[in-house]
């Protein structure tokens, strides 16, 4: 029996187009910062039970997010929601390939928080220094993940690649999400397994977010923490089409940041891709946008591409000349639903209906 809450609603905003209540992005809007999402009332048709319940004083089924993940049933086809109360949760999270269809919602998207300060190079414990998979704040290798209204973070800072998240699975949805770090801040891998970012706000200073993977974010914050520093570093295999793909994002800078020194990306491997569509870019953004990691023959190989970029870091005339600026016509080929269907035609926009948004408490049992 539960301690303290007996029901979760979680609501949607997208799914009713209620004004007044939270921010809620049109199609055609500004984005605004991915901030401030917390407790609010909405109506009935707009809420969902919860499956399960963390709350770090003890009020839930488990104190720790792990404990939790860990009591979900292997294989599910349905969703399986746990609601995470607010408070800090240092801890590792590890969600494995039978452990599919998790939902994790937020109490408060600032105000529950996983993090963790593992970095590459650490030895944990002394004799064992940590694999790429073994860094991460929270990893992932399960299909139909989805997050919403929470934030992960990697607290190690500077000293070395530190990652807040690693996506190895398939059909992955983040709503109303901070991404906190510096360096590899979330990781999307795999060239065939597709991500999609929504209303999140992603931090960092060099290529913080990269992977082979195939990803969307849209109508994210993508705030730079450093001068000099890469926001992408995509590893897309050639086979693959679209790489990352940010639609109508904020590109923004710590009043440190120097103008003029961040570069849009470097190709981690040889036929790295990222494009730009419809996004504002701050005076941060180097005029010539992209970086070729020192390596010459990849100017050759690397898919690097913008359209309608606006703001003052936007500079199509003085962009490196092996990137491209799409037409109106390529550019229609740039949603989040064309670039995510892959062979399943899979779309991510329904679960934002169903998941996303703020949540609300309701009564404790007797």
């Amino acid at each position: 029996m539960m301690k303290g809450l007996s029901k979760v609603v979680i609501c949607s905003v997208l799914s009713l187009g209620l004004t007044g209540l939270a921010p809620a992005f049109a199609a055609d809007e500004a984005v605004q910062p991915a901030s401030g999402w917390a407790q609010a009332d909405f109506p009935a048709e707009a809420q969902t039970k919860y499956d399960l319940v963390v709350a770090r004083d003890g009020a839930g089924d488990y104190s720790s997010v792990q404990q939790a993940i860990d009591a979900v049933p292997a294989n599910r086809t349905e969703p399986f929601v746990i609601f995470i109360k607010k408070g800090v949760y240092k801890e590792k999270v590890v969600v494995k390939p039978s452990q599919a269809n998790i939902t994790l919602i937020g109490e408060d998207q600032d105000g529950t928080v996983i993090t963790f300060d593992d970095y590459a190079g650490i030895e944990r414990p002394p004799g064992h220094k940590l694999s790429n998979k073994e860094i991460p704040t929270v990893y992932v290798e399960a299909n139909d993940f989805r997050a919403s209204n929470l934030t992960f973070e990697n607290s190690a800072g500077t000293i070395a690649q530190a990652l807040a998240m690693y996506m190895n699975g398939d059909r992955a949805v983040f709503q109303h999400v901070r991404f906190l770090g510096w360096q590899d801040t979330p990781r999307v891998e795999g060239g065939g397994k597709r991500s999609y970012f929504r209303d999140c706000y992603i931090e960092g200073g060099v290529d913080y977010i990269y992977g082979s993977g195939t990803a969307v974010f849209e109508q994210c914050e993508v705030h730079s923490k450093r001068t000099g520093g890469y926001i992408t570093a995509s590893s897309a295999p050639q086979e693959s089409k679209y790489g990352l793909v940010f639609i109508k994002c904020r590109l923004t800078g710590s009043d440190q940041v120097e103008a003029g020194t961040v570069y849009l990306g470097r190709p981690w491997r040889d036929y790295a891709s990222v494009t730009f569509i419809d996004s504002t870019m701050s005076d941060i953004i180097r005029p010539v946008g992209w970086h070729n990691w020192n390596n010459p023959a990849r100017e050759l190989t690397a898919r690097y591409a913008e359209y309608h970029s606006k703001g003052l870091g936007a500079n199509p005339e003085a962009r490196v000349s092996w990137s491209r600026q799409l037409t109106v016509q390529e550019s229609k080929d740039y949603t989040a639903e064309k670039v995510l269907e892959g062979q399943d035609g899979w779309n991510p926009k329904p679960s934002l209906n169903k998941w996303g948004g703020p949540v609300k408490l309701g009564q404790d049992k007797e």
